[in-house]
């Protein structure tokens, strides 16, 4: 009895074992697909962080320009002004 008991108690120490050591492979290819997935990840991360200091800088460039376009604007606006006056007294000293 003790013999068949014994028997039993080794047979499935080696097939608990035996299913212990089949696990690994599993994990370990489980931890390759998240070591992939994180890598994935981090690229598209990078990605996006490069789109959006591309996007910065050409908010900044457009702001740039536009007030480049409202200097020259009211550059011209005060030249036009000056002109006019110009034009005022000169007609001014015709009629006189």
């Amino acid at each position: 009895m003790n013999n068949k008991l014994l028997l039993a108690a080794g047979i499935s120490s080696v097939l608990f074992l035996a299913g212990c050591s089949g696990t690994p492979d599993t994990t370990s290819k489980k931890i390759d697909e998240l070591t992939n997935q994180v890598q994935q990840l981090s690229q598209q991360v990078s990605s996006l962080q490069s789109s959006q200091e591309k996007a910065s800088m050409k908010a900044e460039e457009a702001a740039s320009a536009a007030n480049g376009a409202k200097n020259a604007a009211m550059s011209a606006q005060q030249e036009a002004s000056r002109a006019n006056s110009r034009i005022d007294n000169i007609a001014q000293s015709y009629t006189k």
